[in-house]
């Protein structure tokens, strides 16, 4: 990216001395790829850390959300997957399931399942996986979690996966379009795996050491959230 402005480069020269530290992976079903280009195709991964209530996982049903097109799954060592489809032929959920004689004894695995599809034009916004998961004890009791809750709704919470502008390693200029915002607890998620975000003289990172230099910097402030029309740098 060129024309980045100047006053960002020589700050960013400061970190060239500091290791970058890794994202913590989270827990039960969740994206484990990170955001995802809007309007693109790509590979998405679901990463399965947990059980039910200690039990090992015995298959994962994916629903497709409305306007992810070219959808394809692949094959996992958990499982093959199985497509399901509509009268018009689009996928509506992808299904992996493990063999029985594949069973654990208990929930000591993790698992990563992954589609490969298409992602609607909706950049600066989440797409949420309803997800649902079943595992069966050694006894043969099956328990069935459906992580489907959207936000402000109860249950277990479906996946959201941040869509971002194509982006490029280095620095990337882009504009919030219309409609689009990014709210104080969203800003990990949208750019967690940014090493800064510059708008204006207020920038943001996720990473404690960066984050630090941030806070400490004389005519820096700290970049809390993001709304339609702001104008950032974004450093990968």
């Amino acid at each position: 990216m060129t024309n980045v402005p100047p006053l960002k480069t020589r700050w960013l020269a400061m970190l060239a001395a500091i290791a970058l530290a890794a994202s913590p992976a989270a827990a039960h079903i969740s994206i484990a790829s990170g955001p995802a280009p809007a309007n693109a195709t790509s590979e998405i991964a679901f990463g399965v850390g947990h059980g039910c209530a200690g039990a090992d996982t015995l298959s994962v049903t994916i629903e497709i959300p409305a306007g992810v097109t070219s959808v394809r799954a692949v094959r996992s060592d958990f499982g093959k997957p199985a497509l399901q489809k509509n009268g018009a032929g689009a996928v509506t959920s992808v299904t992996w399931q493990k063999a029985d004689a594949e069973l654990l004894d208990a929930d000591d695995a993790y698992y990563k399942l992954t589609l490969r599809a298409r992602t609607p034009d909706a950049p600066f916004t989440r797409l949420f996986w309803r997800i649902h998961q079943t595992c069966r004890a050694m006894d043969g009791t099956e328990t069935t979690v459906p992580w489907v809750a959207l936000p402000g709704e109860s249950g277990e919470p479906a996946a959201p996966l941040v869509l971002l502008p194509a982006r490029r390693n280095g620095w990337n200029a882009w504009t919030l379009p219309t409609g689009a915002s990014v709210a104080p607890v969203d800003m990990a998620r949208f750019f967690g795996d940014a090493q800064i975000v510059w708008r204006g003289m207020a920038a943001y990172s996720a990473r404690p050491t960066i984050a630090a230099l941030v806070a400490a910097t004389p005519g820096v402030t700290v970049l809390t959230e993001l709304a339609a029309g702001d104008e950032i740098w974004v450093k990968y």
